[in-house]
């Protein structure tokens, strides 16, 4: 079984990529054949394909078996484990920006002072 580092990199690997990103934006509106998913694209079916088993194996979409075609769906549950690992990080950040807000009035503050 993967740990949990492992499946951040392979989701993030997967992420990486503004063509796989677009894939799991048009599946987050429902399941679609792969030749709808290459419909916006300007790459070959194989090419698509790749993207798909990219994004398959970081878990984030998985094939059915519908008749004769296969659709894909999106599976959210990688895209939690990103968010529950950012969301530590909030605290950290929030107070980062609360500082360079505070540093920004008292720049301000000074130049108001100067006119």
């Amino acid at each position: 079984m993967r740990s949990v580092d492992e499946k951040l990199d392979q989701t993030f690997a997967a992420l990486a990529n503004s063509t796989r990103r677009a894939i799991l934006a048009r599946l987050a509106q429902g399941e679609a054949t792969v030749n709808e998913l290459a419909e916006p694209f300007n790459m070959s079916l194989p090419a698509i394909s790749k993207h798909i088993k990219v994004l398959e194996r970081a878990g984030l979409i998985k094939q059915g078996q519908k008749a004769q075609y296969r659709p894909c769906i999106i599976d959210v549950a990688p895209l939690k484990e990103v968010s529950n690992w950012t969301e530590q990080y909030r605290p950290i950040w929030e107070a980062r920006f609360d500082r360079m807000d505070d540093y920004i009035n008292q720049l301000n503050t000074k130049e108001n002072d100067y006119e």
